[in-house]
């Protein structure tokens, strides 16, 4: 099926992960658009012919204005918005870098643990992507580094 012929809107974020500064807990990046009044993770439509993953860094970037390290892609999440099929596909990455400012598209970022990201998550649907994280970053290091 050609890419006219399929309605799905495609698009890519990231969970956004981050080491504590003073503590070195773990903490996931949220972001607030203003736009919906909802809390999410960074994430938006891909442009013509972009590659999902180059896709998701650019969307984080624009959001929350951190460089991010790509690591293991979580599962894609699939839902109906504005009456059309929508794909999102995901990845854990890690903050390399962060200056957050301000637009209209996103207004505020929250750094938080895990169990408190997915208590601010608006949508049920984002919730599952932090154990989705806490999964893939436990398989990348030794037993509890990332508890």
């Amino acid at each position: 099926m050609s890419s006219a012929e399929d309605p799905t809107v495609r698009a890519a974020g990231c969970v956004v992960w981050r080491r504590s500064p003073g503590s070195g807990t773990l903490q996931l990046c949220l972001v607030h658009r203003p736009k919906y009044d909802d809390w999410s993770w960074p994430k938006g439509k891909l442009k013509r012919g972009e590659e999902a993953l180059a896709g998701a860094l650019r969307e984080v970037a624009e959001e929350t204005g951190c460089r991010a390290v790509p690591g293991a892609e979580l599962p894609t999440l699939r839902y109906r918005a504005n009456g059309r099929p929508k794909q999102v596909r995901y990845w854990a990455a890690e903050a390399a870098t962060c200056a957050f400012t301000p637009t209209e598209e996103v207004d505020r970022v929250l750094w938080l643990p895990p169990e408190e990201a997915r208590a601010r998550l608006t949508q049920p649907l984002d919730r599952p992507l932090v154990d989705a994280l806490l999964a893939a970053l436990r398989g990348s290091r030794p037993a509890g580094g990332a508890d």
